[in-house]
């Protein structure tokens, strides 16, 4: 719950369904399960085989659905987007799935992730003649598969996406066809499922959940898949690296019930407070989780200490999200109505409080001081992972390295400065625990955020280099 109103926004949510009469409503209802990676805005591309539609807005969605008049976007296949905006600036412009037309067919984007070289990219586009009209990244690679001198639209997409650096994963759509791909390494979750005859694609498997859809597999990485009248077909685009899947997609950004990598959110939650709980138990009383993400840990560190869980702490879901407010002294008039201390559980009690992470600190120096305002006699703070130290440069909007409390902090002076009692992260070798299965290949995550070895960067360059795009 904290990265939402203190500095680890989510990236964006893509959605796509092949051969279902109601593609629209269900990518709609797609988009509702994957509300939590974007609240920017939302929108749906259909097609019905020969003219591509678009319905979108800024907003959650069903605030731009409200009014959507679901029987103009006929068609049997849709795609979808929510959007956090990472790269390039809000407004309408930049919502997706982007839709460009042209006289030889119209093409559709939903893109979660980020293009590192996308600057670079969008300057060689200029320099060439291009005029793009938004400010995302996503918005390249339309231009590259354009540009491309194939005149097979496969290959033309193939030549494009080995143009690309970062991570990301896409659903592209034609009048004919539905392409689905994801970056050489899997930094992105992606996966495909069915439903009756159709094909289903989304960002989480808790969209299959919601749509009545079955899980098929994960989309390898370095993988181009093509949904059309004859079926499905898979090619490799690029040639696949380890999987490095995102760690802050177990940690924090992905809803519980989904399946990332073979591995359920909420049981690698869980094990995360187990090995914290290993690592660094403390006397105390009762455990609680800040709400939402960091009860399933708070769950397994009480269970593996001996200590109760209590819910100690209320979530207010009828307040919007405060990471949006334009001031620091908002935000944290934001988090005071939107988390409550449970008085008659924590007065007099040393209480142990789980985080999934710290950013800034000024969250977590809130929640504690309201804890010992409602009588806590101790408050010692145990953080679900590894401390974050470095940017994100894939897809998740996190503070410079500037702002990030752990780079330039202590664990003790960061302790002082929330005024916990105590503090303790979960260290790299007991995350890797908590996610990595030994029965299933092809199991690593990303730990750059943590340890600053970052899986992917642009030819020549080194870490330190990077900036915001």
């Amino acid at each position: 719950m904290l990265a939402e109103i203190k500095g680890i926004n989510e990236e964006c949510g893509v959605f796509g369904i092949w051969g279902h009469e109601k593609a629209a409503e269900i990518t709609y209802y797609g988009l509702h399960a994957l509300q939590h990676r974007g609240q920017d805005g939302a929108g749906v591309v259909t097609s019905d085989g020969e003219k591509l539609k678009v319905h979108k807005g800024l907003g959650l969605v069903n605030d731009v659905f409200k009014h959507a008049k679901f029987d103009e976007l006929q068609g049997r296949t849709a795609i979808g987007h929510v959007r956090y905006g990472t790269q390039g600036d809000g407004g309408f412009d930049n919502v997706q799935p982007l839709l460009f037309r042209s006289q030889t067919g119209s093409l559709a984007i939903a893109h979660n992730g980020n293009i590192m070289n996308g600057h670079k990219l969008r300057g060689q586009l200029e320099d060439q003649g291009s005029i793009l009209q938004t400010t995302s990244d996503t918005e390249v690679l339309a231009h590259l598969i354009k540009r491309s001198l194939s005149d097979d639209f496969e290959e033309s997409i193939i030549s494009a996406l080995r143009s690309l650096v970062g991570a990301y994963s896409f659903v592209i759509l034609k009048e004919d066809a539905m392409y689905i791909a994801a970056d050489p390494r899997g930094l992105r979750p992606l996966s495909i499922g069915r439903l009756g005859d159709g094909y289903v694609a989304a960002s989480e498997t808790c969209a299959f959940d919601l749509v009545g859809a079955k899980f098929e597999r994960d989309v390898e990485p370095g993988e181009l898949i093509i949904i059309d009248k004859d079926g499905l077909r898979s090619k490799s685009f690029q040639e696949r690296e380890s999987r490095t899947m995102c760690a802050m997609e177990y940690v924090y950004l992905s809803r519980p019930d989904s399946d990332i990598n073979n591995v359920n959110v909420h049981a690698s939650r869980k094990k995360m407070g187990v090995e914290l709980a290993k690592e660094a138990s403390v006397e105390a009383d009762v455990v609680t989780g800040v709400p939402d993400s960091s009860i399933s840990a708070a769950i397994g560190y009480a269970e593996e200490t001996g200590i109760p869980y209590e819910i100690g702490i209320i979530k207010n879901r009828y307040v919007g999200r405060t990471f949006i407010q334009p001031s620091q002294e908002l935000r944290e008039q934001g988090v005071k109505m939107k988390l409550s201390p449970v008085r008659g559980i924590v007065e007099g009690k040393r209480v142990i409080m789980i985080d999934d992470s710290i950013v800034r600190g000024t969250t977590s120096r809130r929640i504690v001081r309201m804890l010992k305002e409602a009588g806590a006699k101790e408050v010692h703070v145990r953080i679900a992972s590894p401390s974050l130290q470095h940017p994100c440069y894939y897809g998740i909007d996190m503070s410079t390295r500037d702002e990030l409390i752990a780079a330039n902090n202590t664990i003790d002076e960061i302790a002082e400065i929330i005024g916990a009692d105590s503090l303790a992260y979960l260290s790299e070798e007991g995350l890797e625990r908590a996610i990595i299965r030994e029965d299933k290949d092809d199991q690593g995550i990303c730990k750059a955020c943590f340890t600053g070895n970052y899986p992917v960067k642009e030819k020549g360059q080194k870490e330190i280099e990077y900036t915001r795009l």
